[in-house]
């Protein structure tokens, strides 16, 4: 047993790392057969085809479009950081958590929770708060997060069901589900009683014991402004690419293609392949469109990183006074 669970591991990454090829690899495929097609339909090669594409958008429009709304929701997402850090970890400045944020940028091109582990490890470094407890605070922004694009997923839904594509209908149904999941998690985490005791203390479990039903809901209400911003966005990028959504229609397709962004692979695959999937008639201007938005979205963030890494680096590795 002593030599064999050293490799465990080692040998559940490299599992990991195959899963995520393999489901990009299937995505690249959907892609490939759905733009063929589509290209096949209008009597034009794959390439061509895609590059007509591309000539027509108003790339100046597109980046006057882009770079604000990369701006804005940086600034709002460091605010969920700041307030979730505060609340369960030490008082941090909002100035403070700028760079930090910034610079996980630069890791989320691969995983977003790469990322957030390394936001963790950074206020360690810098408030001397445990790692497990700030491993905690992320993973109440995780679980924050998705319910924030379930609830939005939802109303887009219930707006404008009709209009959206069939599997769509199941966003209720899990919405449904994830509530009954919430009422059973929230009271077992403030419940006092001895039942699940020993899971209910566990370290990494800090966040959620502490974790009040209004600090829930206003982690809620700092991130929506952000998905807001993006439906707006997007609606009128898209239109850029030739293809007329409306805002609620968007409502309820962008907050799914979110939860696809967050499935690790290169090039936000999955994403990507959920905008063709999802709209399938214009098959070509959808997978530009995804291929540019997510890509754009993830490198400029990254360049924001980029600005703060200076100091992110010297905070994290240099001397920092003890607290």
């Amino acid at each position: 047993m002593s030599v064999a669970a050293p490799g465990a591991p080692a040998r559940g990454n490299r599992l990991g790392r195959v899963l995520v090829w393999l489901v990009t690899l299937v995505c690249f495929g959907i892609l490939y057969t759905r733009i063929d097609a589509a290209a096949a339909r209008q009597g034009e090669a794959l390439v061509p085809y895609l590059l007509g594409v591309f000539a027509t958008v108003n790339w100046a429009a597109l980046l006057a479009l882009l770079v604000p709304y990369s701006c804005v929701f940086f600034l709002l997402d460091s605010v969920a950081v700041w307030r979730t850090v505060n609340w369960f970890n030490a008082p941090v400045r909002y100035l403070d958590i700028l760079p930090v944020r910034a610079s996980t940028y630069i890791l989320s091109i691969l995983n977003e929770q790469v990322g957030k582990g390394a936001m963790a490890l950074y206020l360690q470094r810098r408030e001397g708060v445990p790692g497990w407890q700030l491993g905690s605070t992320m993973l109440f922004l995780m679980f924050c997060e998705f319910y924030y694009l379930l609830g939005w997923a939802t109303l887009g839904w219930w707006l404008n069901g009709p209009a959206l594509p069939p599997v769509f209908d199941l966003i209720p149904v899990i919405a449904v589900g994830a509530l009954a999941f919430f009422v059973a998690f929230f009271a077992f985490f403030r419940g006092s009683w001895s039942f699940g005791q020993g899971l209910r203390e566990r370290a990494l479990l800090h966040a959620f014991r502490q974790a009040s039903l209004r600090q829930y809901l206003t982690i809620l209400a700092i991130k929506s402004p952000a998905l807001l911003t993006a439906v707006g966005v997007y609606h009128v990028a898209l239109g850029l690419f030739g293809v007329n959504l409306s805002l609620v229609e968007m409502l309820g397709l962008l907050p799914v293609i979110f939860f696809g962004a967050g499935v690790p692979g290169p090039m936000r695959a999955v994403a990507i392949t959920l905008w063709v999937v999802l709209l399938p008639d214009n098959a070509g201007a959808m997978a530009a469109f995804a291929l540019v938005m997510h890509n754009f979205f993830i490198l400029f963030n990254a360049a924001i990183g980029l600005v703060f890494l200076r100091r992110t680096q010297r905070e994290l590795f240099g001397a920092i006074p003890a607290r």
